[in-house]
């Protein structure tokens, strides 16, 4: 569990709980494992864990001395993800300049159960970080910025954080990669950020970039792991080289099925960093982690991501994002309805016209009432739904222009929108997929962690 740290600690004595090497029965490579991918983690198995912190604090209004060295208890029941793993990667701060590639999931919660006393309390990694005294000289932005606010799409500048005053370089827009300029006075990067499991969702591509630009300049990097909440099933077809872009930088499918570590070790194992270069790379592990269990995230990643449901769907509805059809974006349920006025309203039966809102200043079809489904009370998805895309696109009348040209971009190959223009089935469509599927499956196995 994670104690609350303040600034000016007098003495800290941590523990031994360092342990190397992937977690699986499955050995990295050769390849993989020469490129100096490490990983760290507590390994016990009771229930519950006792630990004696001998940590010393300077007391603050409403502190008390029973914090000072006490011995908490650790519910190993509970998901504890890389950040409150502060044992494992403090000392790897200790006396450098640290940058740290976060947002507002960056979150490190401060869990203690004393006998007399119930204390929670959920930290910024950047504020966490600084109140053990280490120099944190800068802090990168993906996309939707820091405090995660802006658009999808939109472009997010550098700045400073108010709270701490430290530079914000943005991370989206011309300035994907950290260039040397931004990273000659940083000594070790620290990457913290929730993603979804979905090839489309740029922040395993702000992490390529991330982990380029420090192999190149020579600099270590820290990956806390986090729960993939669509961790549970991999699917869709796998991208092809000459569709690459930012919302699909490798040949995974579109559920890729990953932890944000896992695909760290998977990016620098597969040499897919340019030239080949190989990341001095650290993965904190969690603990009480597996990727069949449920996991709610306690806060949304971006903006028009708000709750599980959305999360869920995400990866099927995205797709709509590249037609006329749209996916819920300036409403309160984005990612949980579809629909397009163009859709006749005695099959789709619910309407909601989309207004302007957080994460949405200029959504598709503002003001303008479409006819859709509401999937809210859909049952959990184990694959990808083409169903819906698909009768969407036989239902609108207007085939010649359903698809655009960022479709292609979104699926990864051309190869999806001519099937379904031909009147392809899902299941004939899913069946092309099966090979892809099963050697992304053998390749991924090496980089698990759990």
């Amino acid at each position: 569990m994670v104690l609350a740290f303040f600034k000016n600690t007098v003495f800290i004595t941590l523990l031994s709980l360092f342990s190397c090497g992937n977690s699986t029965s499955t050995p990295l490579n050769e390849q993989t494992s020469i490129s100096n991918q490490k990983t760290i983690a507590e390994q016990t198995s009771s229930t519950t864990t006792e630990i004696n912190t001998n940590i010393v604090f300077n007391n603050k209004p409403n502190d008390t001395t029973k914090r000072v060295g006490r011995t908490f208890i650790e519910d190993k029941n509970t998901i504890r993800t890389g950040a409150n793993q502060f044992t494992a990667y403090m000392p790897l701060l200790k006396g450098k300049k640290v940058g740290i590639v976060a947002n507002q999931t960056s979150i490190v919660n401060d869990s203690l159960d004393y006998t007399d006393e119930r204390r929670i309390v959920d930290n910024h990694l950047v504020d966490f970080i600084m109140e053990f005294d280490n120099q944190v000289v800068k802090v990168f932005a993906p996309e939707h910025g820091f405090r995660g606010k802006a658009d999808a799409g939109e472009i997010v500048k550098d700045g400073v954080d108010v709270k701490t005053g430290i530079p914000i370089v943005s991370l989206y827009g011309k300035n994907k990669k950290p260039t040397p300029e931004q990273l000659k006075d940083i000594d070790i990067m620290v990457f913290d950020i929730q993603d979804v499991g979905a090839r489309f969702y740029t922040y395993i591509s702000s992490l390529h970039y991330v982990m380029e630009a420090c192999a190149e300049a020579g600099i270590p990097v820290i990956v806390l792991d986090r729960p993939n909440p669509n961790g549970h099933y991999i699917d869709g077809p796998i991208l092809e080289r000459e569709h690459a872009s930012f919302v699909g930088m490798h040949p995974i499918p579109v559920v890729h099925g990953m932890t944000i570590g896992e695909y760290a070790q998977m990016i620098n194992g597969e040499g897919w960093l340019k030239n080949s270069v190989k990341c001095d790379l650290t993965v904190i592990k969690m603990k009480q982690y597996n990727r069949e269990m449920e996991y709610s995230l306690p806060i949304k990643p971006s903006p028009n991501l708000p709750n599980d449901v959305a999360i869920n769907l995400y990866p099927s509805l995205c797709f709509f994002e590249g037609t006329i059809v749209s996916a819920g974006r300036g409403t309160e349920t984005q990612f949980q309805v579809f629909g397009a006025p163009s859709l006749p309203s005695k099959f789709y039966n619910y309407q909601y016209t989309p207004q302007a809102n957080e994460g949405a200043k200029h959504p598709k079809f503002k003001g303008e009432t479409c006819n859709g489904l509401d999937l809210r009370q859909t049952n959990k998805l184990k694959l990808l739904n083409l169903e819906w895309l698909i009768d969407a696109y036989v239902a609108n009348g207007k085939k010649k222009t359903f698809f655009n040209n960022f479709f292609v971009k979104l699926a990864g190959t051309n190869k999806l929108q001519e099937q379904i223009e031909k009147g392809y089935t899902a299941r004939e469509i899913r069946k092309t997929w099966l090979k892809g599927l099963e050697n992304y499956n053998q390749m991924r196995q090496q980089y698990f962690l759990y």
